[in-house]
């Protein structure tokens, strides 16, 4: 049964267009007599030229990278990227305390021993709890650029080199930002890209796994198609030991390729418009003592998703919340979650309690595993709680006005006075 007018009709509907509108598209459809679509991207008329491959070579253009892999979610990119690094049994990789929980889930299931860091105050991974993390058994190191703000790239990546270290760079939140004037997710060795509907650029799902080696981009390749072996002559004899092995299936669909064509056309104006937006607001607020603003790595290259600032302890940041939210600016922070928050440790009781999928209790029993376990335990990063514990997050909008930056700057600066005097 082929994909016709009548399934076009139902993606146009999520858009809420009238009811007498879609009527006239349907008149305007019927009037032609088209082909149905191939919407699977591999095997078929449109391989080489589809819309997931259209939206690959742009996304390579973009963000200044020779081989990018369109898959089905961000996790999937991360997934495809441990294996395409060999991460598996009696491997460590350090991930930071404060990231979504797909970041460290992902670790577990590649089974491997996911060592859980500090972040620092730009709220990412903090480089000197990462070197101090490192034993003979750790592999790689899971870099993540939270709420649009780069890591500390420069000092995370020399000390990952001098270990040997594999550093995948998790770019969930911070697609289109940069540090160093080199694009997140084209510092380490493979970066991993969100296209998920809360992201900055989105498809409803899917992702992108990004890097410079072919022999990289060759095994996610394998590894999102069920290993199907995508080389130059793919049914040829294994040229080197790691080209074959058995995989997953984390194809992006043609109509997410679609989206994320789009999507990707749109990204560079978005994120220029979220940055200068972000710095109308951010150059105003009034730093003092007990209240900060979040370091900024790179100041260039923040993707200016959120505006993110620290006060005096919790009982202070709350209460600062709750005047600028008295005064018509809404402002979210750790403690006040009506839910639990997938994106703090210490939630993550699959990990804390060692939790698998199966009875034998792999990979944190695993034979291979040489090393000793990490003490996991809620308070195991006492920095990473008290930043997140202190904080005040705004999300930050493309569409602010000089006249919107200037309000909110004031409102903040008032809450601030207000409660700290």
């Amino acid at each position: 049964m082929k994909a016709g007018r009548e399934e076009l009709m139902e993606i146009i509907d999520l858009w809420g267009y009238s009811q007498e509108a879609q009527e006239r598209i349907l008149e305007i459809l019927e009037s032609e007599d088209v082909p149905p679509p191939h919407l699977f991207r591999y095997y078929g008329p449109l391989e080489g030229k589809g819309k997931v491959w259209q939206a690959e070579r742009l996304f390579e253009r973009t963000i200044g990278t020779p081989h990018a892999l369109a898959v089905n979610s961000g996790t999937s990119a991360l997934m495809s990227a441990l294996a395409a690094a060999g991460i598996g049994p009696g491997d460590e990789v350090i991930v930071p305390g404060y990231t979504f929980f797909a970041s460290a889930s992902v670790v577990v299931a590649s089974r491997a021993i996911p060592v859980i860091a500090e972040v620092n105050d730009s709220l990412n991974l903090d480089p000197e709890d990462m070197a101090a993390k490192i034993t003979p058994q750790t592999r790689a190191v899971i870099a993540v650029h939270m709420k649009g703000m780069p890591a500390d790239m420069d000092e995370i990546v020399a000390i990952a080199r001098e270990h040997g270290l594999m550093v995948i760079e998790d770019v969930a939140q911070a697609c289109g930002g940069s540090y160093g004037g080199k694009m997140l997710g084209t510092i380490g060795d493979i970066g991993c890209f969100s296209f998920d509907f809360y992201k900055v650029a989105q498809s409803g799902e899917g992702g992108f796994v990004a890097t410079e080696d072919e022999f990289l981009n060759m095994r996610a390749q394998s590894w999102h198609d069920t290993a199907a072996c995508w080389r130059p002559d793919r049914y040829a004899a294994e040229r080197r030991e790691g080209e074959l092995f058995c995989g997953e299936n984390y194809r992006m669909s043609e109509m997410a390729g679609a989206v994320a064509l789009a999507q990707i056309r749109k990204l560079p104006g978005y994120v220029s418009r979220l940055h200068a937006a972000k710095r109308k607001v951010r150059e105003r607020i009034v730093e003092r003592d007990g209240f900060s603003l979040r370091r900024q790595p790179d100041p260039e290259g923040d993707a200016s998703t959120a505006i993110v600032m620290f006060g005096p302890d919790p009982e202070g940041a709350m209460a600062i919340m709750q005047a600028m939210r008295e005064r018509g600016v809404g402002a979210g922070g750790r403690f006040d979650q009506t839910v639990r928050d997938w994106h703090v440790y210490n939630f993550w009781e699959h990990i804390l309690q060692q939790k698998t999928v199966t009875e034998e209790g792999c990979p944190f029993t695993c034979p291979y595993y040489q090393g000793t376990l990490p003490d996991y335990a809620p308070d195991m990063c006492p920095n990473t709680l008290d930043y997140l514990g202190r904080s005040l997050h705004i999300g930050v909008s493309e569409d602010w006005t000089d006249e919107d930056a200037e309000r909110i700057a004031d409102v903040i600066n008032e809450a601030v006075e207000e409660v700290l005097g």
